[in-house]
């Protein structure tokens, strides 16, 4: 990939324009159309330029080639816009292209990978987020971190800077998996949003459900299975109390909106009593900031682990870890141990 592929590449993924990009760096708007068609290449000291515009590192602009992603399902609103779009996917390809060089380094056993079920009815979706579980050994009870159990399977998960009506997405890549999330979600929407990505790639339509519908329904049963739903609330109730819910969004980290759409689709509450619940959630605002501490959000770890492994191990130098993070290792080490000064191998290599 030529230098001008790499800075539309660094522009798209900030979401700037070629004239956006060009106040930002303090170039000419046609210096910007030259880089990017081929006609010219940018000077050592205008990289420098471009690399504080984009936010990407300079070692991006000669970074080689890994692969190139396309959209699988979007999880989106209908107006994000190809803008936005193409944003996102820029971003995930720059991430994984850092995330497959680091997996490179290690020869590593095939990943389980996903399977998939076909579902012509919400029955069969039921079915096929219980077969999952069952195929990944998870039993029935609370996932504790929905991400872990996706990097262990084969399916890495990028944090990306996502537009307001922007979740998450999926992508696939030379049989690569990525699910795209929004980072600063809350916990709740950024595991429904996970569940759902993933129900686009293990369910095979085959009847007239709706695909999002379908995904819905799928990550609903994912993270709390039919029989566990019917175990925790009963199988016919009259009205669901918002501290009851509270309680079950911790224990399963699925919203309380979550759980009440849960109850309706497995029967357990009437749809009178679940809009009448809505309607209370949307005049308390509650349909935004649902009430209590927000749930915990969760963090990708796949890509620290090997980079990690590759610096204790000397295979890479610090400069190089950081590279490959996206962001300073240092920082990254601070955060992770809670502000507490850590000299382990970082400086060394």
């Amino acid at each position: 990939m030529a230098i001008g592929e790499r800075v539309r590449l660094a522009r798209k993924a900030s979401g700037l324009s070629q004239r956006a990009l060009a106040e930002k760096a303090g170039i000419s708007a046609m210096a910007v159309s030259k880089y990017e068609r081929g006609m010219d290449a940018p000077s050592s000291g205008v990289l420098v330029k471009l690399s504080r515009a984009t936010g990407v590192s300079l070692d991006f602009f000669f970074r080689p080639p890994i692969t190139k992603v396309t959209i699988r399902a979007f999880r989106r609103h209908s107006k994000l816009g190809a803008k936005r779009e193409n944003a996102v996917t820029a971003q995930v390809q720059e991430w994984l292209e850092r995330y497959l060089e680091a997996a490179s380094l290690f020869r590593e056993p095939p990943a389980v990978g996903v399977p998939r079920f076909s579902a012509s009815a919400f029955d069969g979706v039921e079915r096929a987020a219980e077969k999952l579980r069952a195929t990944w050994e998870l039993g029935l009870d609370p996932i504790e971190s929905l991400v872990q159990v996706l990097e262990d399977h084969g399916v890495a998960v990028a944090l990306v800077e996502g537009a307001e009506k922007f979740d998450a997405c999926t992508f696939q890549s030379d049989g690569a998996v990525v699910i795209a999330v929004k980072r600063g979600l809350p916990g709740d929407r950024q595991r429904f949003s996970l569940a759902h990505e993933l129900g686009h790639i293990v369910v095979d339509l085959r009847g007239g459900l709706g695909e999002e519908d379908a995904a819905h329904r799928f990550a609903g049963a994912l993270l709390v299975p039919r029989s566990t739903a019917l175990s925790e609330l009963g199988h016919a109730r009259t009205s669901l109390d918002v501290w009851e819910l509270l309680l079950l969004k911790r224990k399963y980290g699925l919203s309380m909106q979550g759980w009440i759409h849960r109850a309706r689709d497995l029967g357990v509450i009437s749809r009178d009593v679940a809009a009448r619940m809505f309607k209370e959630f949307r005049r308390k605002g509650w349909h935004r900031s649902e009430p209590g501490d927000p749930y915990p959000a969760e963090e990708p770890a796949r890509l620290k682990l090997l980079v990690a492994r590759a610096l204790a191990e000397d295979m890479i130098s610090a400069s190089r870890s950081s590279e490959l993070l996206g962001g300073s290792i240092r920082e990254l080490m601070h955060a992770d141990f809670g502000g507490e000064r850590h000299g382990h191998a970082v400086t060394g290599g």
